[in-house]
């Protein structure tokens, strides 16, 4: 089903574009527009040096802005595919006046545009929509295609979490991270019986926990890039 367009949306947009990096390349075609670059300069953005980490699908914003109070010494990026979405991570992170969250309207597929090569330090991808029907595997973000995405922007000892409600989409991520170069840690098929601290939830994890469903987690690293 499609989203209805959110009311007064472009004047919602409008006061909370100080939030948004705006997309510089106008080549609408991905295969064609990864090829060309315009990195961000992340000093330039935040005003300072802090480790830099990305959230790939924000929604309405709640895990990235406990993440953002969580950790001041940290400068986040969240991106989601849709304007309609975003705002309202963008209003959530405006009205709470964080100082350490930028947002941006943009696929996965083309973050090698604007982010530079292992500038990020960690990824997280929380409750992505696991997409079983055949001939979809390839737009998981967990997918091999993305996960060469991933390793070219992770920097040196970057990780990435990953969440979810979906054990068919959590073994699939096991298998495509451990096929793919990455090595796994701190794994668990149930987070919220598990010893894990410090888990900041997002809307998804509320509704879910509150449905008695166990919650996936793992995180991922490039062995290589951690000796």
């Amino acid at each position: 089903m499609r989203m209805r367009r959110k009311h007064n949306l472009d004047e919602r947009l409008e006061a909370v574009r100080h939030l948004i990096i705006e997309r510089t390349i106008e080549d609408l075609n991905m295969k064609t527009s990864v090829s060309q670059k315009d990195y961000i300069n992340f000093k330039e953005v935040f005003g300072n040096d802090n480790p830099v980490h990305l959230e790939i699908g924000c929604g309405k914003g709640r895990f990235i802005a406990g993440l953002a109070r969580f950790r001041p010494d940290v400068n986040f990026i969240a991106i989601e595919m849709l304007s309609n979405v975003i705002v309202e991570a963008c209003e959530r992170i405006d009205k709470e006046g964080l100082k350490n969250v930028r947002f941006m309207i943009l696929r996965a597929e083309c973050l090698p545009s604007y982010f530079p090569p292992h500038s990020v330090s960690k990824i997280y991808i929380n409750f992505p929509t696991p997409l079983p029907q055949k001939g979809y595997e390839k737009q998981r973000l967990t997918n091999k295609k993305f996960l060469e995405i991933y390793k070219d922007i992770l920097a040196m000892g970057g990780e990435i979490y990953h969440k979810t409600d979906n054990r068919g989409m959590f073994e699939y991520t096991v298998c495509e991270l451990s096929q793919n170069g990455f090595a796994l840690k701190n794994l668990t098929l149930d987070l919220h019986n598990s010893d894990c601290k410090d888990n900041i939830m997002t809307e998804h994890e509320y509704k879910y926990t509150e449905m008695d469903m166990p919650i996936y987690k793992l995180e991922a690293y490039l062995p290589e890039r951690n000796k």
